[in-house]
């Protein structure tokens, strides 16, 4: 998936114009990227389009621990929106993410995450779950 498929596929979930997804994205993987340690934020990045790796791979090593909440909260002061766009917007970039990362490196995120992370981002369906770099029917 290409940056633009990405946007527009945040955008389309979350019910929002790509100008108000672009910064919803950028703020979410921001703040996922200080909520899982370093050397996970930064393969997550190798699967993400070049243009939304640099939030993850700035990443500190340990992770910080903070609730989904937080999350959201800190997603919505980044991206300068209210905090029902940053729980609708945050639930589509994880959406978006889990349709998009190989299954391995999405099961590794989401175990270093809060269960409650599990509400906005449910596991994928196991015939859902496709190698990383998309379909290879």
């Amino acid at each position: 998936m290409d940056h633009d498929q990405f946007t527009d596929e945040v955008a389309e979930r979350a019910s929002i114009g790509r100008e108000q997804a672009e910064p919803l994205i950028r703020a979410s993987l921001w703040t996922l990227g200080e909520r899982i340690t370093g050397g996970e934020a930064r393969q997550l990045a190798t699967q993400l389009p070049v243009e939304l790796r640099s939030p993850l791979l700035a990443a500190e090593e340990e992770a910080e621990g903070f609730s989904l909440d937080e999350f959201i909260r800190r997603t919505a002061e980044r991206a300068g929106v209210d905090r029902g766009t940053a729980d609708v917007g945050v639930a589509a970039v994880f959406a978006t993410l889990r349709d998009t990362i190989s299954g391995d490196v999405c099961s590794h995120m989401m175990s270093q995450l809060p269960l409650e992370f599990r509400e906005v981002a449910p596991a994928p369906r196991l015939h859902d779950v496709r190698p990383a770099g998309g379909d290879r029917s």
